[in-house]
């Protein structure tokens, strides 16, 4: 018995595949993360099937190679996804993500009253995992932020 598949997100030449995302996180990651500020083109799959997830996410960037620091940052938000370096089409080099101690420069601190919000610095949080739940404590005001209120610095 032959198994019909299809691709239903276009093969990219060269650049990254960030796979696996959990489903209605793609737009979030793509965002927090500045992606869409790209030059490059950019493809996104939204509520994909998948075997392992239900449904998930996968965002296609051409051109463009993320470090591994950039790549560990997403596991704040998909820790099981997975992020492949494309050269000619083939999957050329696999980033193991996992969690980084810090995040620099990426966040606002939520914290209106932070100094990060009124001086030249760089915001920076602790990454701090407690009973499984991601949390951000922030460099300077010291207060803890769950993931899921974190915005992208403007």
């Amino acid at each position: 018995m032959v198994k019909e598949t299809q691709l239903q997100v276009e093969a990219i030449r060269n650049g990254t595949v960030i796979d696996h995302i959990p489903a209605n996180m793609g737009i979030k990651i793509l965002k927090l993360f500045r992606m869409h500020k790209s030059e490059q083109r950019i493809t996104m799959g939204l509520n994909l099937p998948s075997s392992a997830l239900g449904t998930k996410d996968l965002i296609k960037i051409e051109n463009l190679y993320l470090t591994e620091e950039q790549a560990n940052q997403l596991a704040l938000y998909a820790p099981n996804a997975t992020v492949n370096q494309i050269t000619e089409y083939k999957v050329a080099d696999k980033l193991t993500l996992e969690l980084p101690e810090v995040i620099e420069g990426v966040f606002a601190c939520p914290n209106s009253n932070c100094i990060s919000h009124g001086e030249p610095v760089e915001s920076k949080f602790r990454v701090i995992v407690k009973n499984g739940v991601i949390q951000l404590k922030c460099f300077y005001c010291e207060k803890v932020f769950s993931r899921e209120i974190m915005t992208e610095i403007r």
